[in-house]
């Protein structure tokens, strides 16, 4: 954008320039995207209670193999 070309205009009243600073801030927080907090890394603990092998899946003859020894 150039200098000519403003982004906003006031239409009515006289803002100070702490008015307009104020103003610009607030626009631009909100303009800017919000990042996703990062997801926790489970512990050792919770991973243990999760099942290792793709067996577990549902699929052909998996009825069956749930009650084979492994």
């Amino acid at each position: 954008m150039s200098d000519a070309d403003p982004s906003f205009r006031v239409v009515r009243g006289t803002p100070t320039a702490e008015e307009l600073a104020a103003l610009v801030g607030v626009l631009v927080a909100r303009s800017a995207p919000v990042a996703a907090p990062p997801r926790p890394t489970p512990s050792a603990w919770a991973r243990s209670a999760r099942p290792a092998s793709a067996a577990n899946h549902p699929g052909p003859g998996a009825w069956r193999a749930s009650g084979l020894p492994r």
